[in-house]
């Protein structure tokens, strides 16, 4: 008798664990696929702290950087894990470049160099404002390097964009600047 009865949970609970282990695939699956159909920035997450670009998003200073992230596809790139630095140009800093370089970056025949100046204004690492040294050079994705200033207790990049805000994000931290870092021509 104990030998059937035995036999009998053993039965069940396999049947149990091969239930349970396809239900995982399922819902597995269906998250790959989403990620596959979308990329990293589609998949639905309401309950980590928000990423760079769900930051950004969410910024109504921002509207500009957000519509030049699209243009040149980088959304899922900033939506991975990171971790980056972001130095985060406000509407107000570009409208401080020249009339209509904007629109003409944002055309599709200009999304290489809309590329590159946005990768002039990431780092691969999180870099605390704290932690920045005056002088300090830091190498940026597009292969280009720009220069920490430090002065009168404000903290500035190239010279020129001073980092007005820090906030930190679930894969790195923004820097809210006031100006546009444009690389130099190589």
């Amino acid at each position: 008798m104990k030998k059937i009865i035995y036999s009998l949970l053993l039965v069940c609970s396999v049947s149990f664990l091969s239930c349970n282990s396809g239900a995982d695939k399922v819902e597995n699956t269906s998250g790959s696929e989403q990620a596959k159909a979308t990329g990293q920035s589609g998949v639905k997450d309401d309950i980590s702290n928000p990423n760079v670009v769900q930051i950004a998003i969410g910024s109504k200073d921002h509207t500009t950087l957000v519509t030049a992230v699209k243009a040149a596809e980088l959304v899922d790139a900033l939506s991975n894990a990171g971790p980056f630095t972001v130095f985060a140009p406000t509407n107000a800093a570009f409208d401080l470049l020249p009339a209509g370089t904007v629109t003409d970056l944002l055309k599709p025949e200009n999304k290489d160099k809309l590329t590159t100046i946005l990768q002039y204004h990431v780092y691969v690492g999180v870099l605390k404002t704290e932690s920045m040294q005056d002088g300090q050079s830091i190498g940026m994705v597009d292969g280009g390097n720009v220069k920490i200033t430090k002065k009168d207790g404000k903290t500035f990049v190239n010279g020129n964009a001073e980092i007005v805000a820090s906030i930190p994000a679930s894969n790195g931290i923004i820097h809210v600047v006031n100006n546009v870092l444009l690389p130099s021509a190589k």
